[in-house]
């Protein structure tokens, strides 16, 4: 069973640096991540989607290869990755994997302008390591799916000061 947890951060910047601190944890089999975006509102109040996978550009990319093959077979190849691209995009753009986007985008609706949301599915999780690790790197827990202990962790883990703190600079003479 996959949980999903929502934390929101100042900046999308700091949102990034959170989620690929999480793919360097993946890697290390920490935890395996089925799905994470960051969602941004601008000044206007529009929110974006910043997800892992363009679903539109993948299917406009294997429709253009079968409509290549598909084309060549009809000696068509050029018009075969012209309808091949077009259908591909079109059945990429109404592909939704992951995080459903509908949802993610009702969420954001409440952040601030200029902050930023992190959308994490998390598959499987060695839980006190992956909180250890995100010790200290702020932001608001704004949903979860996570019993109310775990949710607590997580909120304390990321409120927590760091336990890499850097040195505090000598005073200068």
């Amino acid at each position: 069973m996959s949980d999903l947890v929502v934390v929101v951060y100042p900046s999308e910047q700091k949102a990034e640096e959170v989620r690929q601190r999480l793919f360097e944890l993946q890697k290390e089999y920490l935890i395996k991540i089925g799905d994470a975006v960051i969602a941004t509102k601008n000044d206007n109040g529009h929110v974006k989607l910043n997800q892992l996978m363009n679903t539109t550009a993948a299917g406009a990319a294997s429709g253009s290869l079968w409509g290549l093959l598909i084309g060549a077979v009809f000696l068509m190849p050029l018009v075969g990755v012209v309808v091949g691209a077009a259908s591909g995009a079109l059945g990429g753009a109404l592909t939704d994997y992951g995080i459903n986007d509908k949802f993610m985008k009702e969420l954001s609706e409440s952040l601030q302008p200029g902050s930023a949301a992190l959308f994490v599915l998390v598959q499987q999780v060695t839980g006190d390591k992956v909180l250890e690790e995100l010790r200290g790197t702020g932001g608001t827990v704004l949903k979860t799916s996570l019993d109310h202990s775990k949710e607590q962790a997580l909120r304390e883990a990321l409120a927590a000061a760091p336990l890499h703190a850097p040195a505090p600079a000598a005073p200068s003479a």
